[in-house]
Protein backbone atom coordinates (compact mmCIF):
# COMPACT_ATOMS: atom_id res chain seq x y z
CA UNK A 1 0.00 0.00 0.00
CA UNK A 2 1.82 3.13 -1.23
CA UNK A 3 0.86 5.92 1.01
CA UNK A 4 3.73 8.01 -0.30
CA UNK A 5 5.87 7.84 2.75
CA UNK A 6 8.33 4.87 3.04
CA UNK A 7 8.10 5.22 6.77
CA UNK A 8 4.64 5.21 6.70
CA UNK A 9 4.53 1.90 4.04
CA UNK A 10 7.25 0.21 5.64
CA UNK A 11 5.15 0.66 9.60
CA UNK A 12 1.74 -0.38 7.76
CA UNK A 13 3.59 -3.40 6.50
CA UNK A 14 4.94 -4.43 10.21
CA UNK A 15 1.31 -4.30 11.82
CA UNK A 16 -0.24 -6.13 8.70
CA UNK A 17 2.23 -9.17 9.85
CA UNK A 18 0.29 -9.11 13.27
CA UNK A 19 -1.88 -11.42 13.66
CA UNK A 20 -5.92 -10.46 13.36
CA UNK A 21 -5.03 -7.68 11.74
CA UNK A 22 -5.59 -6.59 7.68
CA UNK A 23 -4.30 -3.85 5.67
CA UNK A 24 -7.01 -1.42 6.69
CA UNK A 25 -6.65 -1.61 10.60
CA UNK A 26 -2.79 -1.54 9.94
CA UNK A 27 -3.43 1.20 7.89
CA UNK A 28 -5.84 2.89 10.58
CA UNK A 29 -3.28 2.23 13.35
CA UNK A 30 -0.23 3.70 11.84
CA UNK A 31 -2.35 6.58 11.11
CA UNK A 32 -2.98 7.18 14.15
CA UNK A 33 0.44 6.49 16.00
CA UNK A 34 2.23 8.82 13.18
CA UNK A 35 -0.46 11.73 14.92
CA UNK A 36 0.91 10.61 18.80
CA UNK A 37 2.81 12.95 21.14
CA UNK A 38 6.27 11.64 20.64
CA UNK A 39 6.41 10.57 24.10
CA UNK A 40 3.27 8.51 23.79
CA UNK A 41 5.10 6.38 20.04
CA UNK A 42 8.42 5.71 22.67
CA UNK A 43 6.45 4.76 25.26
CA UNK A 44 5.05 2.28 23.11
CA UNK A 45 7.57 1.15 21.42
CA UNK A 46 9.98 0.82 24.95
CA UNK A 47 7.17 -0.99 26.27
CA UNK A 48 7.12 -3.77 23.45
CA UNK A 49 10.90 -3.80 23.72
CA UNK A 50 10.74 -4.46 27.61
CA UNK A 51 8.46 -6.88 26.71
CA UNK A 52 9.89 -9.05 24.38
CA UNK A 53 13.62 -8.68 26.63
CA UNK A 54 11.90 -9.78 29.79
CA UNK A 55 9.00 -11.90 29.26
CA UNK A 56 9.75 -15.69 29.24
CA UNK A 57 7.87 -19.25 30.37
CA UNK A 58 7.49 -20.22 33.81
CA UNK A 59 9.51 -22.94 34.89
CA UNK A 60 6.37 -24.94 36.34
CA UNK A 61 3.00 -24.49 33.86
CA UNK A 62 4.74 -22.41 30.68
CA UNK A 63 2.65 -19.60 31.33
CA UNK A 64 3.93 -16.27 30.22
CA UNK A 65 6.04 -14.12 33.16
CA UNK A 66 8.60 -12.01 34.21
CA UNK A 67 9.64 -13.82 36.61
CA UNK A 68 11.06 -17.29 37.76
CA UNK A 69 7.12 -18.65 38.27
CA UNK A 70 4.03 -17.36 36.68
CA UNK A 71 1.90 -15.20 39.43
CA UNK A 72 -0.49 -18.43 39.17
CA UNK A 73 2.12 -21.34 40.51
CA UNK A 74 3.10 -18.89 43.40
CA UNK A 75 -0.28 -18.36 44.09
CA UNK A 76 -0.26 -20.99 47.33
CA UNK A 77 -4.45 -21.13 48.08
CA UNK A 78 -4.64 -22.50 43.96
CA UNK A 79 -5.35 -25.82 44.14
CA UNK A 80 -2.06 -27.64 43.51
CA UNK A 81 -3.40 -31.15 42.68
CA UNK A 82 -5.71 -30.34 39.75
CA UNK A 83 -3.78 -29.18 36.69
CA UNK A 84 -5.72 -28.06 33.61
CA UNK A 85 -3.88 -28.70 30.14
CA UNK A 86 -3.93 -26.07 27.66
CA UNK A 87 -3.33 -25.59 24.20
CA UNK A 88 -1.44 -21.70 24.52
CA UNK A 89 -1.59 -18.80 26.44
CA UNK A 90 -4.57 -17.31 25.13
CA UNK A 91 -6.59 -20.61 26.30
CA UNK A 92 -5.26 -20.09 29.80
CA UNK A 93 -6.42 -16.60 29.97
CA UNK A 94 -9.94 -17.25 29.20
CA UNK A 95 -10.46 -19.66 32.03
CA UNK A 96 -8.80 -17.23 34.32
CA UNK A 97 -11.36 -14.46 33.21
CA UNK A 98 -14.55 -16.39 34.57
CA UNK A 99 -12.67 -16.55 37.72
CA UNK A 100 -14.01 -20.06 38.58
CA UNK A 101 -10.97 -22.71 38.43
CA UNK A 102 -9.01 -23.07 41.38
CA UNK A 103 -6.84 -25.53 40.00
CA UNK A 104 -3.14 -24.53 38.28
CA UNK A 105 -2.35 -24.53 34.24
CA UNK A 106 -0.07 -26.61 31.86
CA UNK A 107 0.41 -24.60 28.61
CA UNK A 108 1.40 -26.99 26.02
CA UNK A 109 2.17 -24.06 23.07
CA UNK A 110 0.76 -26.22 20.50
CA UNK A 111 -1.43 -29.58 19.99
CA UNK A 112 -0.45 -32.86 17.78
CA UNK A 113 -0.52 -32.59 13.98
CA UNK A 114 0.62 -34.82 12.32
CA UNK A 115 -0.89 -33.07 8.48
CA UNK A 116 1.60 -29.83 9.86
CA UNK A 117 4.50 -32.19 11.27
CA UNK A 118 4.08 -31.24 14.69
CA UNK A 119 4.44 -34.57 16.97
CA UNK A 120 4.39 -34.52 20.95
CA UNK A 121 7.98 -33.95 20.97
CA UNK A 122 7.19 -30.56 19.69
CA UNK A 123 4.80 -29.34 22.74
CA UNK A 124 5.34 -28.98 26.16
CA UNK A 125 3.95 -33.10 27.42
CA UNK A 126 7.28 -34.46 28.13
CA UNK A 127 7.44 -31.11 31.18
CA UNK A 128 3.56 -32.31 32.08
CA UNK A 129 4.70 -35.54 32.57
CA UNK A 130 7.04 -34.53 34.75
CA UNK A 131 4.78 -32.39 36.79
CA UNK A 132 3.12 -35.39 37.35
CA UNK A 133 5.60 -37.04 39.23
CA UNK A 134 4.68 -34.73 42.17
CA UNK A 135 1.61 -34.73 44.60
CA UNK A 136 -1.23 -34.29 41.52
CA UNK A 137 -4.88 -35.75 42.25
CA UNK A 138 -6.72 -34.58 38.74
CA UNK A 139 -5.39 -33.85 35.26
CA UNK A 140 -8.20 -31.50 33.48
CA UNK A 141 -7.59 -31.71 29.58
CA UNK A 142 -8.75 -28.68 27.89
CA UNK A 143 -7.69 -28.55 24.48
CA UNK A 144 -9.64 -27.44 21.82
CA UNK A 145 -12.45 -29.45 20.00
CA UNK A 146 -10.47 -29.21 16.58
CA UNK A 147 -9.17 -32.87 15.05
CA UNK A 148 -5.65 -31.56 16.74
CA UNK A 149 -6.81 -30.73 20.41
CA UNK A 150 -8.67 -34.05 20.40
CA UNK A 151 -5.82 -36.01 18.99
CA UNK A 152 -3.86 -33.97 21.97
CA UNK A 153 -6.13 -35.05 24.40
CA UNK A 154 -6.66 -39.18 23.50
CA UNK A 155 -2.49 -39.02 23.26
CA UNK A 156 -2.34 -37.14 27.04
CA UNK A 157 -5.22 -39.41 28.43
CA UNK A 158 -3.07 -42.92 27.84
CA UNK A 159 -0.05 -41.41 28.79
CA UNK A 160 -1.39 -40.59 32.37
CA UNK A 161 -4.10 -43.49 33.08
CA UNK A 162 -1.81 -45.66 34.11
CA UNK A 163 -0.13 -43.59 36.62
CA UNK A 164 -3.58 -43.48 38.28
CA UNK A 165 -4.53 -39.80 38.56
CA UNK A 166 -7.69 -39.01 37.28
CA UNK A 167 -8.00 -37.41 33.70
CA UNK A 168 -10.84 -35.41 32.42
CA UNK A 169 -12.05 -33.88 29.73
CA UNK A 170 -13.70 -30.48 29.29
CA UNK A 171 -17.38 -30.78 28.34
CA UNK A 172 -18.21 -29.38 25.34
CA UNK A 173 -21.78 -29.09 23.26
CA UNK A 174 -23.98 -26.42 22.08
CA UNK A 175 -23.06 -22.66 22.75
CA UNK A 176 -25.36 -20.66 24.37
CA UNK A 177 -27.49 -18.86 21.42
CA UNK A 178 -26.82 -21.35 19.40
CA UNK A 179 -29.03 -22.96 16.58
CA UNK A 180 -28.75 -26.81 16.78
CA UNK A 181 -30.05 -26.45 13.24
CA UNK A 182 -26.18 -24.72 12.01
CA UNK A 183 -24.32 -27.39 15.07
CA UNK A 184 -22.24 -30.00 13.30
CA UNK A 185 -22.94 -33.58 14.46
CA UNK A 186 -19.80 -34.25 16.50
CA UNK A 187 -21.24 -31.15 18.92
CA UNK A 188 -24.62 -32.39 18.99
CA UNK A 189 -23.85 -36.12 19.82
CA UNK A 190 -21.06 -34.56 22.74
CA UNK A 191 -24.41 -32.43 24.06
CA UNK A 192 -26.12 -35.39 24.36
CA UNK A 193 -23.79 -37.21 25.82
CA UNK A 194 -22.79 -34.45 28.23
CA UNK A 195 -26.71 -34.06 28.92
CA UNK A 196 -27.42 -33.00 32.85
CA UNK A 197 -30.40 -33.37 35.26
CA UNK A 198 -32.66 -31.01 35.54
Amino acid sequence: MDIGSGYLDNLISELERLPGIGSKSAQRMALHIIGLPMERVVKLADSMLNAKENIHYCHECFNLTDGEVCTICKNMERDHKTIMVVENVRDLSAYEKTGKYKGVYHVLHGAISPMLGIGPNDIKLKELIERLKGDVDEVIIATNSSLEGETTAMYISKLIKPTGIKVTRIASGVPVGGDLEYIDEVTLLRALDGRIEL
